[in-house]
């Protein structure tokens, strides 16, 4: 899938005053500073579309961005910002859990995960949160860049591995690299198909 045209929408914390109508949405969220932003704009090929920062837990908003005004790509708050303090923290999962258990129209939520540490425990707990939901969902390994090939290879296997404990099978699995590019056509043409689904069903 080619993108031809992104652009920003709407800031709120209120799922209700989401864009109205049923285009289909493709929410992105992870961990504070696991490179969301960076991701979103590579992935549109749109610099500053989406406000990158080195100060973790910047985005507290649902940010809805128009793609080839056929579908929503949503940008989600990060969890698991310690710094943010307990109500902090609150107010932000109020608004994650909101939008993932009531926006009818998310269609699938991509879950970024920084590759260069081992599995999380938040990380984890998230994903059977989703799982207990019944929340459609993929796993999206960022910074590929930052490891060596074999690096990369074992904690990618020993997060699976992980995750395998708890889950009979594991969802659809993304690697990517913001400055390099890789993963764009592999996560673009996988929303072109669920589109493309829609579109016949």
């Amino acid at each position: 899938m080619e993108i031809k045209s992104a652009r920003f929408i709407i800031s709120n914390t209120d799922v209700t005053k989401c864009p109205s109508g049923n285009l289909p949405e493709y929410a992105f969220i992870g961990r504070s500073n696991v490179g969301k932003s960076s991701l979103i704009n590579m992935l549109t090929n749109k610099k500053g579309l989406a406000m990158t920062s080195s100060m973790p837990g910047k985005t507290q908003l649902i940010n809805h961005f128009l793609i080839n005004d056929a579908w929503y790509l949503v940008d989600l708050p990060g969890y698991g910002y310690a710094q943010r303090g307990k109500e902090g923290r609150e107010k932000i999962r109020s608004i994650i859990e909101s939008y993932i258990l009531n926006r009818y129209e998310m269609t699938c939520l991509f879950v970024l995960i920084d590759c260069r540490h081992e599995p999380q425990k938040i990380d984890v707990e998230f994903l059977e949160w989703l799982g207990e939901n019944e929340i459609p969902f993929c796993i999206v390994f960022t910074k590929a860049d930052k490891l060596g090939p074999v690096r990369f290879k074992e904690n990618v296997e020993a997060y699976k591995k992980r995750l395998l404990e708890d889950w009979e099978k594991l969802p659809p699995v993304f690697y990517t690299s913001s400055e390099k590019k890789q993963g764009r056509t592999e996560l673009l043409d996988y929303i072109g198909s669920i589109n493309d689904s829609l579109e016949n069903s």
